[in-house]
């Protein structure tokens, strides 16, 4: 056997991504994805022992994208609006620089395939955003809620103005930043 490559199964990702995003879940066969990639259907399955395995992977590695780019250099300390904000401005930016990574992330977050072991493994590697969604809630009314509730409706929010903002890249500018102070008031009171 001939052994792995990264720039192929990167390649099978990024066609996955391409497929999911232009056809949806349903229409991305393996065979379409291989094609879109430029390698015959066997191949994929020498980097992806199933359908399910691919679209495991491809889900993990654009959450964690998603997570890395929207805490990238957030301090550690300091006022806890001030940094959710950053945040959320650079979870805007990720998902508006990339509307086929947006697209085939929303439509994995309801894929049969995801199972709840690999929504732990990804909530585990978002706890920093987690934790800034806890300390941002903490003297507000979702104080005493379950934190999944509170992530959830953060979540909720974002998806919707992300879509928007990628649907229509040329309206208000000021869209973001309403839909921040939604998601503030929500989570501080």
């Amino acid at each position: 056997s001939r052994p792995r490559s990264d720039e192929r199964r990167a390649s099978l990702l990024q066609a996955a991504t391409r497929v999911i995003s232009a056809n949806g879940l349903a229409a991305a066969s393996t065979s379409v994805i291989a094609q879109e990639a430029g390698v015959s259907n066997g191949s994929l399955f020498v980097y992806f022992e199933t359908k399910s395995a691919l679209l495991t992977e491809l889900y993990v590695a654009l959450k964690k994208e998603m997570g890395d780019a929207a805490v990238a250099g957030l301090p550690s300390t300091g006022d806890p609006r001030e940094r959710l904000h950053r945040m959320w401005v650079q979870w805007l930016a990720w998902a508006t620089s990339n509307p086929d990574k947006r697209r085939a992330l929303a439509q994995l977050e309801a894929a049969d395939d995801i199972t709840e072991q690999t929504h732990a493994l990804v909530r585990e590697s978002q706890r920093d955003m987690a934790a800034l969604v806890e300390l941002s809630r903490a003297g507000g009314a979702l104080a005493g809620l379950p934190i999944s509730f509170a992530l959830t409706i953060t979540s909720a929010i974002a998806d919707a103005t992300m879509d928007l903002l990628i649907r229509d890249p040329h309206g208000p500018a000021e869209r973001g930043e309403a839909a921040f102070d939604a998601v503030w008031r929500v989570l501080a009171g």
